[in-house]
């Protein structure tokens, strides 16, 4: 079978970790993947190829409105679609969802999967709702299936009125839980913490996220300078890259908090980012259901998060994580102060998050899943059969 994703960044946070993961998965079991991604992408990924997996780029499908790069993009898809003609194309993200499913009405056996990794009409303001709701109707008739990462997104899309039940099922995201399970502190924890000894080692506060505008790194660290003087050793780690990087950066340093927040970049070895913090924050203004969250409790680690849908899936305030209000990130700041200056509420917390259940995310049968929802009476079709443009 020809499976053909297609993601609007390819970039290495948790939709696309999540999207290559799929793809990895269905080329080891024989599948041809192609993966198509817009002009936003990291290179690693071409650096790093994943065998089986051949990565196509279209410049002109870009992140924001831009009807005449839109138009073109859509152009580009179609015609891709009738060079390759997939079996099966699986959309993923917003405007890769949109363009992508519209286009493939240019092959009427095709089936078509939507992945729900965010629900891109929450957190937004009335007009941008209505717009993305009006997209996602209009594209509905050419999606055969959705795809969400946990029930609260799945529901989002039928409350919303874009799909009906038997159109949705839930995969949890692909993560490989051993490796968090049993992670240790990186080899270079003395240079990141500033700390030549162990019993020297400051409390730390991990947030892993992607440096994007809607995970509020800037309005969390601005929060976070007006408490520093309850918490003065904390370290505060940054882990990720994007195209925030350097707004926060610039952030830090005029807030002075260069001593106590570190740029880790963006690690191959998360795991041991996780091994050696005491807690994890996340910010984020929308999400579905972060992968972070999932690898946090693997290692044992609570997460302070806003309030986002489908958290009382995984996460119960005060056993295993805290949840915060969605808009005050003062609150954020506030409990994590109060729980790294409690020992007896911090271990609470952490034995709470390693008796947390998460084997529902676990990485060896997640791009099965997804696979085996794919309709087995999917055909390649013959150019003959494909439609007019």
């Amino acid at each position: 079978m020809h499976i053909m994703h297609l993601v609007t960044r390819l970039l290495r946070a948790g939709s696309e970790e999540n999207t290559i993961e799929t793809c990895r998965s269905q080329a080891l079991a024989g599948h041809q993947v192609t993966l198509v991604h817009g002009e936003d992408f990291d290179p690693h990924w071409y650096d790093n190829p994943v065998p089986g997996i051949q990565l196509i780029s279209i410049p002109e499908m870009v992140h924001s409105i831009n009807f005449f790069a839109d138009v073109l993009a859509y152009q580009k898809l179609r015609k891709l679609f009738m060079e390759l003609v997939p079996d099966v194309i699986h959309t993923h993200q917003s405007k890769a969802g949109i363009l992508g499913r519209s286009a493939s009405s240019v092959l009427p056996k095709v089936f078509v999967v939507h992945g729900i990794h965010i629900v891109p009409f929450e957190g937004v303001n009335g007009a941008e709702r209505y717009l993305y709701v009006c997209a996602e109707r209009q594209v509905a008739r050419n999606t055969d299936l959705y795809i969400g990462v946990s029930n609260a997104v799945c529901q989002s899309f039928i409350d919303a009125g874009i799909a009906d039940q038997k159109q949705m099922k839930c995969v949890r995201s692909g993560i490989s839980l051993g490796r968090f399970r049993n992670g240790k502190r990186p080899d270079d924890w003395p240079a990141l913490l500033c700390a030549s000894r162990a019993e020297d080692r400051p409390q730390v506060v991990l947030m892993m996220a992607a440096f994007e505008g809607r995970k509020r790194h800037v309005p969390f660290l601005q929060e976070f300078a007006k408490v520093r003087w309850a918490v003065p050793d904390v370290k505060i780690l940054l882990a990720g890259k994007g195209p925030e990087e350097q707004a926060i950066r610039a952030a830090v340093f005029d807030l002075g908090l260069q001593h106590q927040v570190v740029f880790c970049g963006h690690r191959s070895d998360p795991e041991a980012l996780f091994a050696m913090a005491d807690v994890s924050v996340l910010t984020s203004q929308k999400e579905g259901l972060p992968r972070v969250l999932i690898q946090s409790l693997a290692s044992g680690v609570p997460m302070i998060l806003n309030n986002l849908a489908g958290l009382e899936e995984v996460i119960t305030n005060g056993r295993n994580g805290i949840i915060t209000s969605s808009d005050d990130l003062s609150e954020t700041l506030h409990q994590m102060v109060q729980l790294l200056g409690n020992d007896v509420a911090l271990r609470r917390l952490r034995q709470g998050a390693a008796e947390t259940d998460v084997s529902a995310w676990d990485l060896t049968s997640f791009g099965l899943r997804t696979t085996e929802l794919y309709q087995p009476s999917t055909k390649c079709l013959e150019p003959s059969e494909i439609a007019a443009e």
